[in-house]
């Protein structure tokens, strides 16, 4: 985790730092390094800020751009087999009878529909599937049929005798997606007419309960978006208006509030206000709340922290959590930071969360999720943990009604991961920040279009290797984000080495003219790196280049009837069939109060690549580490039921050293993953 100094540092001399060196590898290749992007040129092809907009570091492709591949493929197909795909058939709230979304005055209606849209139709264009690109438009064509003619839409939510215009955020994003990937001029003139109507709400009926003014910075990016399209002036005046009625995200030592997925969601809206104003303050300020909340409460591996569902002061053990929306919200504000920044901090934090904390938050078939997901989480059932975690109610169990909103919005993170593997670049070329299996299709040079087929098993494996697709020879740049964690990586075109003096944390840029059938190989040896977490009892946690290493225990799951442990407002649609949607408890099998023996080697073994496609199970995973530890008695389950807090560094230990495995922690649903640590 990169310190505040830096992260301010970074920000204020964003476009000033440009280092570079040259590579030749034959006449027609030049390799230079570079830490960001110049923004002197602008993109022909694909739409980014326009002036008077700062300039953006990388442009997001289309929806339906980029295919996935390898093991993501895997985990999209899963999601559209499970409960993202299939919610529609179970939720109360996605009923289309009496859906405040599809008929004035339906009984229901709020963030649910949005939330759940929003993953559903962007894995719909994603996967290229015809029913569920179908089943997209039902529910779009509803929306913009729902506009009134001031411009408003929706279900109108009221407090205090106010609009809650918090839901109708989320649809700007899925009216962007499905504008992107139709081109539906409709959008632009919805969108249009809704800016018109937010411009005529009165500041102090505006953004004026909890949610909705923690969030405006979500409405902001629509608005940035829309402006990107039509140049309209009355969209910068909107985007002064949500800012100033924006919960104040830019304090140095305090937050708007400690809610886990505000923080996660919020924090960005400095920067995005950055792109409007140009002052460099903004886009410090969301660099300090990522670096606070963590310095104050993320002392803990896997890139989130312990906030459960609101942070609070004496709880921040790494057996706090996070909410699954929290995962899948950081993910995106860690893509959108990354476009407007182009600091390849963004995109290794996205990875951080993205292989080590989300995937262990649901089960492994996706078809049910668990609300509060923690780096030391030793025992997954339905009881109610409070005041442990600062929630009341079974939100450890694996359910698929558990809770309202992590069940409807946990969709979109694979998918709007998806979208960002690749990028466009001012200069008219292409950069490849996000590493993974896909087949991505864009405009290059003056219009040429190229497809760059990925081939990876990363992070489980060290090679990447990328091949072109061409009409036509091509000069265009192709950038490579070389790992900070990544002291030795090395390119080779065409089976040949091309640069070994690549700069972890910086950027690789290939100049040369490119030929379908050009191979570039990206190589990124990864090795241990250990992390001490001072503040929590210098607890260890260990690292293999992006993947954090959790100790393996044996996860025994217990099938619960779904109804029974689900929280108090889940509502199943009438004759659903709940038993093919069960809840699980899962408890371990094996000790797991063991500190790890620091001084000890740690191997690997490498497993053959899992026949499913899927390595994040403990059954499944391609890597297992051995290592060594010794036990630690007083470390128990605690009063509240929950592994207790980090014994101290000179609690007793066991004088028996055992063998201990680690595997990647994004595929243990029980894990340890901040250790008490012993010399030997």
């Amino acid at each position: 985790m990169r310190n505040t100094g830096h992260f301010i540092r970074k920000s204020v001399c964003l476009y000033a730092c440009i280092l570079t060196f040259s590579c030749t590898n034959t006449i027609d290749t030049e390799i230079t390094v570079t830490e960001r992007l110049s923004t002197e040129e602008y993109n022909i092809h694909y739409i980014s800020n326009q002036t008077p907009l700062q300039p953006q570091q990388f442009i997001k492709l289309p929806v339906g751009s980029i295919q996935a591949g390898g093991w993501l493929k895997k985990q999209l197909e899963l999601q559209r087999d499970g409960l993202n795909g299939h919610l529609a058939e179970i939720s109360a709230w996605l009923q289309k009878e009496d859906n405040a979304w599809l008929t004035n005055g339906g009984k229901w209606g709020w963030e649910e529909v949005p939330y759940w849209l929003r993953g559903y139709g962007n894995l719909a264009y994603t996967l290229n599937d015809q029913d569920m690109i179908k089943e997209t438009l039902f529910w779009i064509e509803h929306i913009l049929k729902s506009q009134r003619p001031d411009g408003n839409f929706g279900p109108v939510q009221l407090n205090d005798g106010k609009q809650d215009f918090w839901p109708n955020m989320i649809v700007l994003w899925i009216m962007q997606s499905y504008y992107e990937y139709t081109n539906d001029r409709r959008v632009i003139d919805f969108m249009n007419r809704y800016s018109d109507y937010l411009l005529t709400v009165p500041d102090e009926d505006f953004l004026y309960s909890y949610w909705e003014n923690s969030r405006g910075g979500d409405n902001l990016w629509s608005v940035a978006w829309l402006y990107n399209r039509t140049r309209d002036e009355k969209l910068l005046k909107l985007a002064e208006k949500i800012h100033r009625n924006t919960a104040d995200w830019t304090r140095s030592t305090q937050l708007p509030n400690w809610h886990n997925v505000n923080i996660a969601q919020c924090f960005r809206e400095p920067a995005t206000y950055y792109m409007f104003s140009k002052d460099s303050a903004m886009l410090s300020a969301s660099y300090n709340v990522q670096s606070l909340i963590r310095r104050a409460f993320g002392q803990a591996p896997g890139g989130m922290f312990g906030a459960d569902e609101n942070a609070r002061i004496g709880f921040f053990d790494p057996r706090q959590g996070t909410e699954t929306c929290g995962f899948v919200e950081q993910m995106a504000s860690d893509e959108i930071m990354l476009l407007i920044t182009g600091d390849p901090y963004w995109a290794e934090h996205c990875e951080d969360v993205a292989f080590n904390s989300y995937p262990a938050s649901m089960m492994p078939d996706y078809k049910a999720l668990r609300y509060i997901t923690s780096p030391n989480h030793v025992i997954s059932d339905s009881k109610n943990h409070h005041p442990g975690i600062d929630n009341k109610g079974p939100f450890l169990a694996m359910n698929p009604f558990s809770s309202r909103c992590c069940q409807h919005n946990h969709g979109f993170g694979w998918p709007y991961y998806t979208e960002h593997l690749v990028l466009a670049t001012p200069d008219n070329g292409i950069a490849a920040v996000l590493y993974n299996a896909c087949k991505a299709t864009a405009k290059v040079a003056n219009g040429v279009e190229i497809i760059i087929h990925e081939e990876t098993n990363y992070p489980f494996e060290e090679k990447i290797r990328f091949t072109i697709e061409t009409p036509e020879s091509v000069t265009f740049p192709f950038y490579l984000r070389i790992p900070s964690w990544c002291k030795n990586a090395s390119v080779s075109i065409n089976g040949k080495k091309a640069n070994d003096k690549l700069t972890a944390g910086q950027y690789a840029r290939i100049d040369r003219q490119w030929n379908t059938g050009d191979v570039v190989e990206l190589n990124v040896p990864m090795d241990y790196s250990i992390r001490r977490w001072q503040v929590n009892k210098n607890s260890t946690s260990v690292n293999y280049g992006p993947l954090t290493l959790s100790l393996r225990i044996e996860e025994n799951y217990k099938k619960m009837d779904s109804r029974e442990t689900a929280i108090w407002d889940s509502k199943w649609q009438e004759g659903a069939d709940a038993s093919q949607w069960p809840s699980y408890e899962i408890f371990p099998g094996s000790p797991w109060n063991y500190a790890l023996a620091t001084h000890s080697p740690i191997t690997i073994e490498r497993k053959p690549w899992p026949e499913d496609n899927n390595p994040f199970t403990l059954e499944n995973t391609p890597l297992v580490f051995k290592a060594k530890g010794r036990l630690i008695p007083e470390w128990t389950i605690d009063e509240y039921g929950l592994c207790g807090v980090l014994p101290y560094e000179n609690s007793k230990k066991s004088d028996q050293q055992d063998n201990i495995l680690l595997v990647p922690m994004g595929a243990a649903r029980l894990r340890i993953t901040a250790f008490p640590y012993t010399e030997e």
